[in-house]
């Protein structure tokens, strides 16, 4: 993974990422093999993603054509790599499960994807991004690494630039829970408590939307989705 110029990127600023953080207690032990298995079904699971289309729609409203973007956590590439790409970005997505990057480059084919952890992006050296996408990808991190992704994002994207974020409004950390037939572990925020994370890491929040979202699966319970429009602060 390169920078813009295709050459390695360098961390621009920062309030700190991985660097400093003891690796030796991440633990993803399932949480990969999980979505693996869940594959395409997982976009059978959530049907309908408004707040995120909407959510990417701002995005690609406050960027130029060719400007370079990170869809953190990227699935299946639906619906947020293709509308990135589709709006005229060029879009880099990073995702723990090599089963969602497959599908991902098979969805779509001019983003460019890789199997990597968050934890690891840093040492992959691929900024500066002009913008950012992380839907629900905090969500899969315990409480004390949160922080820290959002410190590694501060310094990957350039001053100014914009990221939208998702979370799941609930108060649990590394929880674990049913999806789909498998178990995989959650962190959330009450609303007042992500604000507050979000802008301790070095983040502006310019608006906010939250919708109250029932899956099609009856495996997989209510929630309530909140989506943050931020600009990274020098």
């Amino acid at each position: 993974m390169s920078g813009a110029d295709g050459t390695p990127g360098d961390r621009v600023g920062g309030y700190g990422g991985y660097a400093a953080f003891d690796r030796t207690g991440i633990d993803r032990s399932g949480q990969a093999e999980a979505f693996d298995a869940i594959g395409d079904r997982y976009d059978e699971a959530f049907p309908h993603k408004e707040g995120q289309v909407a959510a990417g729609s701002w995005l690609a409203e406050k960027l130029p054509a060719g400007a370079r973007v990170l869809d953190l956590a990227c699935g299946t590439g639906l619906p947020t790599s293709l509308q990135l790409t589709t709006a005229g970005l060029r879009v880099t997505g990073i995702d723990l499960s090599p089963g969602m990057v497959e599908l991902a480059r098979e969805n779509v084919p001019g983003a460019d994807f890789h199997t990597l952890d968050i934890a690891d992006l840093e040492d992959e050296n691929p900024g500066p991004f002009d913008g950012a996408a992380a839907f629900f990808a905090l969500l899969m991190l315990p409480r004390r690494e949160i922080p820290v992704a959002l410190g590694m994002l501060h310094g990957v994207l350039r001053p100014g630039a914009p990221l939208v974020l998702s979370m799941v409004e609930a108060d649990v950390n590394d929880f674990s829970i049913p999806f789909l037939g498998h178990t995989i572990r959650v962190s959330g925020y009450l609303r007042e408590d992500l604000h507050r994370v979000v802008t301790d890491a070095g983040f502006e929040i310019a608006g906010e939307d939250s919708y109250a979202y029932a899956p099609a699966s009856t495996d997989v319970p209510p929630e309530i989705q909140i989506f943050l429009h931020c600009r990274r602060r020098p």
